[in-house]
Protein backbone atom coordinates (compact mmCIF):
# COMPACT_ATOMS: atom_id res chain seq x y z
CA UNK A 1 0.00 0.00 0.00
CA UNK A 2 1.29 3.72 -1.15
CA UNK A 3 1.94 6.47 1.71
CA UNK A 4 -0.77 8.36 0.44
CA UNK A 5 -3.17 5.24 0.56
CA UNK A 6 -2.32 4.89 4.18
CA UNK A 7 -2.97 8.71 4.75
CA UNK A 8 -5.76 8.98 3.15
CA UNK A 9 -7.22 5.87 5.25
CA UNK A 10 -5.98 7.47 8.72
CA UNK A 11 -7.77 10.80 8.07
CA UNK A 12 -11.05 8.62 7.39
CA UNK A 13 -10.33 6.75 10.61
CA UNK A 14 -9.61 9.87 12.62
CA UNK A 15 -12.46 11.45 10.73
CA UNK A 16 -15.17 8.98 11.57
CA UNK A 17 -14.43 9.31 15.69
CA UNK A 18 -13.98 13.05 15.21
CA UNK A 19 -16.94 14.25 13.44
CA UNK A 20 -19.49 12.53 15.68
CA UNK A 21 -17.40 14.23 18.49
CA UNK A 22 -17.64 17.70 16.81
CA UNK A 23 -21.37 17.33 16.26
CA UNK A 24 -21.77 16.69 20.29
CA UNK A 25 -19.54 19.10 21.33
CA UNK A 26 -21.52 21.73 18.37
CA UNK A 27 -24.87 20.31 20.30
CA UNK A 28 -23.74 20.80 23.75
CA UNK A 29 -22.70 24.70 23.08
CA UNK A 30 -26.06 25.44 21.37
CA UNK A 31 -28.37 23.45 24.13
CA UNK A 32 -26.03 25.66 27.13
CA UNK A 33 -26.34 28.73 24.84
CA UNK A 34 -30.59 28.57 24.81
CA UNK A 35 -30.54 27.95 28.88
CA UNK A 36 -28.85 31.60 29.27
CA UNK A 37 -31.39 34.50 30.54
CA UNK A 38 -31.46 36.78 28.02
CA UNK A 39 -33.82 39.28 30.63
CA UNK A 40 -35.33 41.67 27.60
CA UNK A 41 -38.95 42.18 27.68
CA UNK A 42 -40.69 43.47 24.55
CA UNK A 43 -44.26 43.67 23.27
CA UNK A 44 -45.51 46.07 20.47
CA UNK A 45 -49.57 46.47 19.80
CA UNK A 46 -50.78 46.80 16.41
CA UNK A 47 -52.46 50.04 15.22
CA UNK A 48 -56.00 49.34 13.62
CA UNK A 49 -56.10 50.21 9.89
CA UNK A 50 -51.99 51.88 10.11
CA UNK A 51 -53.72 54.99 11.18
CA UNK A 52 -52.70 55.99 14.44
CA UNK A 53 -55.48 57.69 16.15
CA UNK A 54 -55.08 60.16 19.53
CA UNK A 55 -57.89 58.38 20.80
CA UNK A 56 -55.93 54.81 21.29
CA UNK A 57 -53.63 54.74 23.78
CA UNK A 58 -52.05 51.33 24.11
CA UNK A 59 -50.72 49.76 27.30
CA UNK A 60 -47.98 47.47 27.86
CA UNK A 61 -47.59 46.02 31.56
CA UNK A 62 -44.54 43.73 32.77
CA UNK A 63 -43.08 42.04 36.02
CA UNK A 64 -39.78 43.27 37.22
CA UNK A 65 -38.61 40.58 39.95
CA UNK A 66 -34.72 42.15 39.97
CA UNK A 67 -34.40 45.63 41.12
CA UNK A 68 -30.97 45.94 41.37
CA UNK A 69 -30.06 45.47 38.08
CA UNK A 70 -29.68 48.61 35.52
CA UNK A 71 -32.22 48.25 32.60
CA UNK A 72 -32.45 50.24 29.11
CA UNK A 73 -35.95 51.12 28.59
CA UNK A 74 -36.75 51.47 24.59
CA UNK A 75 -39.51 52.55 22.30
CA UNK A 76 -40.44 50.87 19.45
CA UNK A 77 -41.75 52.13 16.28
CA UNK A 78 -42.56 50.58 13.27
CA UNK A 79 -43.90 52.48 10.23
CA UNK A 80 -43.35 52.36 5.88
CA UNK A 81 -41.74 54.36 4.17
CA UNK A 82 -44.75 56.38 3.10
CA UNK A 83 -44.73 57.78 6.83
CA UNK A 84 -44.68 61.58 5.96
CA UNK A 85 -42.66 62.85 9.25
CA UNK A 86 -38.65 62.43 9.99
CA UNK A 87 -39.98 62.52 14.08
CA UNK A 88 -42.67 61.07 16.31
CA UNK A 89 -43.90 63.41 19.50
CA UNK A 90 -45.22 60.99 22.07
CA UNK A 91 -46.67 61.00 25.62
CA UNK A 92 -45.48 58.45 27.65
CA UNK A 93 -47.26 57.57 30.93
CA UNK A 94 -45.06 55.20 33.44
CA UNK A 95 -46.81 53.68 36.44
CA UNK A 96 -44.68 51.77 39.12
CA UNK A 97 -46.54 49.21 41.49
CA UNK A 98 -48.31 51.04 43.90
CA UNK A 99 -47.65 54.77 42.95
CA UNK A 100 -49.47 57.65 40.57
CA UNK A 101 -48.27 57.75 36.87
CA UNK A 102 -45.87 59.81 35.46
CA UNK A 103 -45.83 61.62 32.17
CA UNK A 104 -42.92 62.63 29.99
CA UNK A 105 -43.52 64.06 26.59
CA UNK A 106 -40.56 63.22 23.53
CA UNK A 107 -39.62 64.09 20.70
CA UNK A 108 -38.47 61.03 18.55
CA UNK A 109 -36.25 61.57 16.19
CA UNK A 110 -37.05 58.84 13.15
CA UNK A 111 -34.69 60.12 10.01
CA UNK A 112 -32.43 63.13 8.99
CA UNK A 113 -32.05 64.89 5.64
CA UNK A 114 -28.75 63.31 5.33
CA UNK A 115 -28.79 60.03 5.95
CA UNK A 116 -32.82 59.00 5.98
CA UNK A 117 -34.28 56.48 8.21
CA UNK A 118 -32.28 55.95 11.30
CA UNK A 119 -34.23 52.51 12.16
CA UNK A 120 -33.21 49.39 10.36
CA UNK A 121 -35.40 48.86 7.31
CA UNK A 122 -37.04 45.72 5.10
CA UNK A 123 -38.07 46.68 2.02
CA UNK A 124 -40.89 49.52 2.90
CA UNK A 125 -40.97 48.75 6.69
CA UNK A 126 -38.46 50.53 9.16
CA UNK A 127 -37.99 49.69 12.53
CA UNK A 128 -37.18 52.19 15.37
CA UNK A 129 -35.34 51.25 19.01
CA UNK A 130 -34.70 54.09 20.69
CA UNK A 131 -33.49 54.78 24.28
CA UNK A 132 -35.51 56.67 25.96
CA UNK A 133 -33.85 55.61 29.44
CA UNK A 134 -31.31 53.93 31.93
CA UNK A 135 -33.10 53.17 34.92
CA UNK A 136 -32.98 50.75 38.23
CA UNK A 137 -36.60 50.12 38.83
CA UNK A 138 -37.21 50.91 42.87
CA UNK A 139 -39.85 48.29 43.15
CA UNK A 140 -40.66 44.58 42.63
CA UNK A 141 -44.22 44.44 40.34
CA UNK A 142 -46.00 44.84 38.07
CA UNK A 143 -45.03 48.37 35.66
CA UNK A 144 -47.48 49.83 33.02
CA UNK A 145 -46.43 52.15 29.84
CA UNK A 146 -49.45 54.02 27.78
CA UNK A 147 -47.75 55.35 24.43
CA UNK A 148 -49.83 58.14 23.45
CA UNK A 149 -49.77 60.19 19.61
CA UNK A 150 -49.77 63.81 19.91
CA UNK A 151 -48.93 64.44 16.65
CA UNK A 152 -50.76 67.22 15.46
CA UNK A 153 -52.14 65.05 11.77
CA UNK A 154 -55.16 62.61 13.77
CA UNK A 155 -55.11 59.65 12.59
CA UNK A 156 -51.43 59.33 12.16
CA UNK A 157 -50.77 57.74 8.77
CA UNK A 158 -48.50 54.55 7.85
CA UNK A 159 -47.57 53.47 11.57
CA UNK A 160 -48.01 49.89 11.95
CA UNK A 161 -47.37 49.12 15.68
CA UNK A 162 -45.69 50.72 18.58
CA UNK A 163 -44.39 49.47 21.55
CA UNK A 164 -41.70 49.18 24.56
CA UNK A 165 -38.49 47.09 24.60
CA UNK A 166 -36.89 46.62 28.49
CA UNK A 167 -33.63 45.03 28.09
CA UNK A 168 -30.70 44.81 31.45
CA UNK A 169 -27.96 47.03 30.63
CA UNK A 170 -24.45 45.73 30.76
Amino acid sequence: MSWKKQKNKRLTFYNMFTLPLRRLLIASMICLHACVNIDVFEKNISIPGHEWSGSFIPEVSFTIADTASPYNIYTVIRHSDAYRYNNIWLNIYAQPPGDSTHKQRVDLRLATDSEGWLGSGMDDIYEHRILLARTVFQKPGLYRFQLENIMREDPLQHVFNVGVRIEKAN
